[in-house]
């Protein structure tokens, strides 16, 4: 026999495959804490989206992909009058909470927001909640949600911890993809073998580069990147519920597989790693870590990492505000992801540029005391050159202790600090915030702000009486988890 002839054995599905599978498909969620922290995600994720209403470049991608499509039993989108298919349902959806760079997000080796998975979630379980109800079955609850929620983090999370896909140029949507397919899948009524069939085709799917959230690229395709993936991933569960095969072998197969052709070089130099470094590492099995420690952003949408630096410059303002033109340099000392993924100089083409430079959302607070979304267009840049004028004025340091206690998981800090010096050989104190307002560490400081925040989101989009109803909802856990979610999603429409 020829040695170049393949072996047409079909392997048993890869590992990584079925231990995904097995979690979703059979661990019992058993931590209060992880329900609560999932309430207040899906308020959070709900209000970012909301807020993103407000923009034009937001909404225009929104509705059915042919004008006047009519939908029986589809899902809602909240805060509109859309009723879509379940697939364009969670595009909407998840292009709506990664908008304003605002929702939810989780640092490790790779990073990302795993509330994106809430697009496909909320979809499909308002479609089929419809759907049962009109074949005279019971809804899903709201718990439900929470569980889907709670088990997509974890897969989005734990998958991140130790395995960076931003070094080979792949765009951490790719996770959203496989953690929104698993938990799809189970919530269609998927079995483990279904599941683990789904994840095949999420992992062999073609994956997002990251070329759309880097300088000189970078644009709006960030913003709806994620909402792409999670209604990829309900595209894919439903043809697996119809019956489509998997592909067992998708990570581990020699040449074809996802580790030999996408995981088997690093971006700096390209060269092949060893054979024995292409396969995900794990450091811990599923439960419900991620969603118990997942990273709020409550005051300022913005880049995950710049977080604590925009909260050091809001406490710099009152004493810079009138020497902005006396400043001779502002040192911003820093961890390396932040230098790898968000420092920038040079011209800064659009929103989505904007709110991914470290630079800009350290100037703009140490100016104006604040940082909202507002303050990414191109009206507001234009108005207020002295933002690029500061930015010219920044040095960015590394300490390698604040990069070190970014990635220690009884830590995970991501601190920033701030300096300035003006010309006369004065100069502030140096302001270190380590841990942001939404990072579990400062929980009982940060979940009534997160609370205020919803609020505020739902008075852009509906009249009080109704902000009130969604609110007296949503904060009672067992009223929330006890809720069909057809009947959240009525409560949720906006005419």
């Amino acid at each position: 026999m020829s040695a170049n002839v393949d072996m047409n054995q079909r392997p048993d599905p890869d590992q990584v495959l079925v231990d995904i599978a097995d979690y979703v498909d059979s661990y019992d969620i058993t931590s209060d804490e992880a329900y609560d922290t999932a309430r207040n995600c899906l308020i959070d994720t709900l209000g970012c989206g909301l807020l993103a209403l407000r923009f034009p470049e937001c909404t225009k991608h929104l509705g059915p992909i042919v004008p006047d499509t009519v939908v029986a039993n589809g899902a809602r989108v909240p805060g509109t009058s859309h009723v879509l298919d379940p697939v364009k349902a969670a595009w909407d959806i998840g292009a709506m909470v990664r908008w304003l760079d605002f929702n939810d997000t989780w640092l490790a080796a790779e990073w990302g927001h795993p509330s994106d998975n809430l697009g496909g979630i909320l979809a499909v379980a308002d479609w089929l909640s419809r759907d049962n109800i009109s074949k005279g079955k019971a809804p899903l609850m709201m718990r439900d949600v929470l569980t889907a929620m709670i088990k997509a983090h974890e897969i989005q999370g734990v998958i991140a911890l130790e395995n960076s896909f931003n070094r080979v140029g792949l765009d951490h949507v790719v996770l959203v993809k496989v953690a929104s397919t698993a938990v799809v899948t189970k919530l269609l009524g998927g079995t483990r073998e279904q599941i683990i069939d789904a994840l095949s085709q999420a992992w062999v799917d073609g994956q997002s580069l990251r070329t759309y959230r880097h300088a000189p690229n970078a644009g709006s395709r960030k913003s709806w990147a994620a909402g792409d993936a999670t209604s990829r991933a309900v595209r894919l569960a439903m043809m697996t519920m119809k019956g489509e095969m998997g592909i067992p072998g998708v990570l581990t197969a020699p040449q074809w597989g996802f580790y030999d052709v996408l995981f088997s070089h690093t971006n700096k130099d390209m060269a092949l790693k060893p054979e024995e470094e292409r396969e995900f590492k794990f450091t811990q099995a599923y439960g419900s870590y991620v969603m118990e420690n997942i990273l709020f952003k409550i005051s300022f949408p913005a880049e995950f990492h710049s977080q604590t630096a925009c909260e050091c410059a809001v406490q710099l303002h009152p004493e810079v505000k009138e020497r902005l033109d006396d400043i001779e340099k502002i040192v911003i000392t820093t961890h390396e992801s932040a230098i790898r993924i968000i420092s920038k100089v040079g011209p800064l083409a659009n929103p989505a540029d904007r709110d991914h430079c470290l630079q800009y959302m350290t100037a703009v607070p140490l100016i104006f005391g604040d940082l909202v979304a507002e303050h990414y267009e191109d009206d507001f840049h234009k108005a207020h050159p002295i933002i690029d004028e500061l930015r010219d004025k920044m040095e960015i340091v590394e300490d390698e202790r604040y990069t070190r206690e970014y990635l220690e998981p009884d830590k995970r800090s991501i601190a920033n600090a701030i300096q300035v010096f003006f010309k006369d050989g004065t100069s502030t104190e140096k302001v270190a915030v380590e841990y942001p307002i939404g990072h579990r560490r400062r929980r009982d400081e940060g979940i009534p702000v997160l609370e205020k925040k919803f609020l505020d989101n739902l008075r852009t989009r509906y009249p009080d009486w109704k902000c009130q109803a969604i609110m007296a909802l949503t904060l009672d856990q067992d009223r929330l988890e006890a809720t069909p979610v057809n009947e959240f999603m009525e409560l949720m429409v906006s005419t």
